[in-house]
């Protein structure tokens, strides 16, 4: 074995290098089973707080969280033991680092290696990894506060969502080594590009933080915005979303919220009145129609009793008396539509109870002549003949 061994270029390990190498696989064997320790001890309880306090809705990470903690704590304790003593059997990790970091290109006074691509990269996605579980626990723990309302807890959450960015961007600037004076050449052309490109951007930002602050428009108001009625159900960084009875979801910007007319039907009191106009014959009995109409009204489920409905004349028309019922409600991101329909359906059966008719056009039409007959000769008449 040995000579085939010496005549292939290959040698036998020394016993040291074979010491070295039972140890480190006792070693790995150990960080193995210290992943399974710290899931069986452990798992149940990080599936129950990643649950409560970080998973969204409808995530399923929560039930994998044993598994995930038994072979982080595995490769933890495995890099800690490859990383703690340069193992001479194997060369350690420095034969890896040295062999990235010959691949590369020396740019001024920086390298541009392998090993440097490799590790910024590492260092970004564990930044990121940090920044959304930052974030997510941040976010939970404000939402759980009792003691904020909606747009105080929505607030909250954007500008820790903003320090955490902030603070995890400036910490892997430092991690990385890069000599922030570096970003002093490009700030003019920062500056330039906020200014022109991102200025849409920056300023819907900063009205979306305006208007968690003044808290004209929250969450769950029910507004009118030029063509587009519905209720708020977000707030984000860019756009307000808007949810319309039709189920569409409209993407307001934050800036036009800000510039234009704004109609907020729940701005410091939900009670919307609902205008619902009806015409009724001149020859029915109005007081009879007025009552029907106020009855119609109060038996709506959807319609206050407090304050109570009313019935007002409105006018005269070509056709028929017009009246308009004025009823009120609290629920406006439910719609009112629904609500002129419910008392217009009930309004139809109780006017065919009564008898009480309803308007249609009526037109008085006169014909001069028929086809095939002479047109009649005009004559002068007296100021008081009929015109036949």
């Amino acid at each position: 074995m040995e000579a085939w061994l010496d005549a292939n270029g290959l040698a036998l390990p020394s016993r040291m290098d074979a010491l070295e190498v039972a140890i480190a696989g006792a070693l790995i064997v150990l960080a193995l089973a210290l992943g399974v320790f710290a899931q069986r001890s452990f798992g149940a309880r990080a599936s129950q707080f990643w649950k409560t306090h970080v998973a969204h809705h409808g995530e399923g990470l929560w039930e994998r969280m044993p598994a995930i903690l038994r072979h982080g704590v595995a490769a933890l304790a495995t890099s800690i033991v490859m990383s703690a003593y340069p193992w001479s059997a194997w060369g350690g990790l420095d034969a890896i680092t040295a062999t990235l970091d010959g691949v590369g290109v020396d740019v001024g006074r920086r390298r541009l290696s392998l090993l440097a691509i490799t590790s910024a990269l590492l260092v970004i996605v564990i930044i990121i990894a940090i920044v959304r579980l930052a974030n997510r626990i941040v976010s939970h723990a404000i939402a759980r506060t009792t003691t904020l309302d909606a747009t105080q807890k929505l607030l909250g959450q954007k500008l820790a969502t903003i320090a955490i960015v902030v603070a995890a961007f400036l910490f892997s600037i430092d991690l990385l080594g890069i000599d922030l004076t570096a970003f002093a050449v490009f700030s003019g052309a920062m500056g330039l590009a906020v200014g022109f490109g991102l200025q849409k951007t920056v300023g819907n930002l900063i009205a979306g933080i305006i208007l968690l602050m003044d808290r004209s428009i929250k969450p769950g108001d029910v507004i009118v915005v030029g063509d587009s009625f519905g209720w708020v159900n977000k707030i984000g960084v860019r756009a307000v979303s808007v949810v319309t009875r039709d189920g569409k979801e409209h993407l307001i910007p934050n800036e036009n919220l800000m510039t234009q007319e704004v109609e907020n039907w729940s701005f410091t009191n939900r009670n919307v009145r609902v205008r619902i106009p009806v015409s009724v014959a001149y020859n029915c009995d109005l007081k009879v129609a007025q009552e029907l109409m106020f009855a119609a009204a109060a038996e709506s489920p959807r319609v206050l009793a407090s304050p109570k409905p009313n019935v007002w004349l409105t006018g005269f028309g070509n056709d028929g008396v017009e009246h308009e019922i004025l009823a009120w409600i609290s629920d406006p991101e439910s719609g009112v539509g629904n609500v002129r329909s419910d008392v217009l359906n009930r309004l139809w059966w109780k006017f065919k109870e009564a008898g009480v008719a309803l308007p249609f056009a009526q037109r008085d039409i006169y014909v001069r002549s028929w086809p095939g007959e002479p047109m009649p000769i005009e004559r002068d008449r007296a100021p008081d003949e009929p015109t036949i």
